[in-house]
């Protein structure tokens, strides 16, 4: 059983940064998120892809930003269940909750925070009929384990940063990497796709457009895909077929706890501090929906901020916390002893 003041749904950067928002006032936090590595979309969709409304940032890249939000937070040493989807949730007699993921992991907190954006994600399929055959026994939706794919042919199809970010990545391990989209064109970053074209013209990367997979074929495990390219159908032989389409939001789970739902987006009380309609488990970042709510990252720094404080007073009921500023107090300072603050910050407040 894992155990920690306030449980975290979703490590994208609205819950990354509540963990530094509860590190200020000594409340230690735990993240699951349904993705292999922190960061949400971010992270798993368009880490390329620039972002502009982050303040102090007049631009910051989507990866670059769950990299800062990382480095910020690991001073307060959150823990992560990550490759798992919060599945259940029970509420004790002492108020506490379990939640416990899809692989049986158990979680224990007087807290929960629900950030996860626009809910867990599930891979969008491509339409191939017999494609569950052959999921675990050589296609995979997500490349969690670069290393199994060391000296093994490897078909990707997609046209975004993921399948050609994995394309680039892969030409180094795999025997053999083929990358497969159905337009000559490309939606990822413009360096990305002039890397996969260097490394087409070195014979690194098979570069197949336009085309797609429409049949896969082998005995118990993936052998061969079918490729049709305009009028031309032909197999191709493989060990591992990645269709990299994107994932899909859904609520998932979290659907069938009871909490107040409008509009595939959980109700909060915004005029106070984010709380559902269950007493301690708050919704905070994309996933939560309020009278005038905009879906904006910086909108869900605000919400983790006020939500951290009332869960404060919920795990420390009836103890007075006076609000304290980080340029004053520095981040340390944050445990309720009073610290010198530097000498610069101290003139400019006299």
């Amino acid at each position: 059983m894992i155990t920690t003041d306030i449980l975290i749904i979703g490590a994208g950067p609205t819950g990354l940064f509540t963990v530094f928002e509860a590190g200020l006032l000594k409340l230690k936090c735990h993240l699951i998120d349904s993705l292999p590595q922190p960061g949400g979309q971010c992270s798993e969709i368009y880490p390329k892809k620039p972002i502009y409304d982050i303040p102090a940032y007049p631009e910051i890249l989507a990866g670059d930003l769950t990299d800062k939000l990382m480095e910020q937070c690991k001073q307060f040493e959150p823990g992560f269940t990550l490759g798992e989807r919060a599945d259940t949730i029970e509420k004790q007699e002492d108020g506490t909750f379990i939640v416990t993921t899809n692989k049986g992991t158990k979680h224990k907190a007087p807290v929960v925070a629900i950030a996860g954006g626009l809910g867990s994600f599930e891979p969008r399929k491509p339409l191939i009929d017999n494609i569950t055959d052959y999921e675990d026994k050589g296609v995979e939706y997500m490349i969690k384990e670069p290393e199994m794919y060391r000296n093994k042919r490897v078909v990707i199809a997609g046209g975004g940063d993921s399948a050609l970010d994995w394309s680039i990545f892969l030409a180094d391990v795999a025997s053999e990497v083929t990358l497969i989209h159905r337009r000559n064109e490309f939606r990822g970053h413009l360096d990305s796709v002039e890397k996969v074209q260097e490394l087409k013209s070195a014979g690194k990367i098979n570069l197949i457009t336009p085309a797609e997979v429409i049949g896969l074929e082998g005995e118990g495990q993936l052998e061969s895909v079918t490729i049709k390219r305009e009028a031309k159908v032909f197999k191709k032989e493989c060990d591992h077929f990645v269709p990299l389409f994107g994932l899909s939001p859904k609520l998932g789970p979290i659907a069938d706890w009871g909490l107040e739902i409008e509009k595939n987006a959980i109700k909060v009380n915004n005029a106070l501090d984010y709380q559902t309609n269950i007493p301690g488990i708050f919704a905070i970042g994309d996933v939560n929906t309020y009278p005038g709510k905009l879906k904006l990252i910086l909108c869900g720094f605000h919400e983790a901020t006020l939500m951290c404080q009332a869960a404060y007073q919920i795990i420390n009921p009836g103890k007075r916390y006076v609000l304290k500023y980080t340029t004053v107090a520095g981040v340390d300072g944050f445990d309720g002893t009073r610290k010198e603050a530097p000498k610069a910050v101290v003139k400019a407040i006299e």
